[in-house]
């Protein structure tokens, strides 16, 4: 097992710095003058000029590419004009250029939103799609696997924002069960914390589970028609005992692996229901960057976003390995 978590998190860690190149590729080599963008339209080529020399674009791309590695593990020096230097802290990502601000300082400051949301999620996708994976591979060939086939492909063919929509037309605006949600942090007030994200919950958690339902079902058969789970019923093991203590674990398994996944991919990707409850989160974050044109926010939010779903992966990869003893031995 401890070579197995080692070479996960090698793998990992190559990963993570191919992201980097490839980002910083993406959004300094490719696009236009980023000098320009920092200064803006309004700015003569003096000024731009300056700008270039105090981001350091006037060196090679390699050069510039190993200084933006340096300051994403050990901080970084920045020139502000005037003899100013301004110091920017590990993992630095840069400053934002419509307010200065460190762009580590912003995300961190979206990051318990997007967190919040994802964690609520996590619960309801988890507990409504594996239950009804469940019922429906017990129950196979009857009236509830076909109720619960017909509600798993209705969550499936909904897109979130139009069910979320829906959400709050139905809850908050005709029946007025809820007022319109405003995202309350957690420190302030726990329980308005709560109501403001149960709509952004179910919205989530509905649109996931269906995926889970169907994985859970085909495993929970796949694990049912297996030659151990055979024999333990020969031998006149209950349903019950083989359904709880040995179809759940090896049908369970791939579903851990999938939510670690999707968990690191909903750190970054929620951005249709953030946008759509106005929660200010990442994906909130990644929108406003694009509509100004901030790179050094945009490019903050895709990494962030990337590491995530890493960093889920290798979680993943773990969790499976855990479950199923044979992965980590293979």
């Amino acid at each position: 097992m401890t070579r197995f978590v080692l070479k996960r998190l090698g793998g990992a860690a190559l990963v993570l710095l191919a992201l980097s190149a490839a980002v910083y590729a993406l959004f300094y080599v490719a696009p236009g003058d980023p000098a320009r963008l920092a200064c803006g339209e309004r700015c003569n080529p003096a000024q731009i000029a300056q700008v270039r020399a105090q981001l350091g674009l006037n060196d090679s791309v390699v050069v510039q590419y190993l200084h933006f590695l340096q300051g994403l593990l050990a901080g970084r020096d920045y020139s502000g004009g005037a003899g100013l230097v301004l110091h920017c802290d590990a993992p630095c990502l840069g400053f934002s250029y419509q307010n200065d601000r460190q762009v580590t300082e912003l995300l961190l400051e979206r990051l318990p939103a997007t967190f919040s949301l994802a964690v609520g999620a996590l619960v309801i996708w988890l507990a409504l799609g594996v239950g009804t994976g469940l019922l429906s591979a017990l129950r196979r060939g009857g009236f509830t696997e076909r109720a619960l086939t017909v509600l798993t492909l209705a969550a499936t063919g909904t897109p979130v924002f139009i069910l979320g929509l829906l959400l709050l037309m139905a809850v908050c605006a005709h029946l007025r069960w809820l007022p319109f949600p405003t995202y309350v942090p957690f420190a302030d007030d726990p329980e308005q914390w709560a109501w403001n994200l149960l709509l952004p919950w179910v919205t989530l958690g509905f649109f996931e589970s269906a995926k889970y339902a169907r994985l859970t079902r085909s495993s929970t058969l796949e694990t049912l028609a297996e030659d151990h789970i055979r024999t333990f019923r020969a031998y006149g093991v209950g349903e019950r005992a083989l359904v709880t203590r040995h179809a759940v674990r090896g049908a369970v398994a791939p579903v851990i692996a999938l939510s670690a996944v999707d968990f690191g991919t909903m750190i970054g990707g929620a951005v249709l229901t953030e946008s759509l409850f106005g929660i200010p989160g990442l994906g909130k974050t990644l929108i406003d960057g694009v509509r100004v044109v901030d790179l050094p926010v945009v490019v903050g939010v895709v990494l962030a976003i990337g590491t995530a779903v890493v960093i889920a992966g290798a979680v993943a990869d773990l969790l499976y390995a855990v479950a199923d003893r044979r992965v980590a031995l293979a």
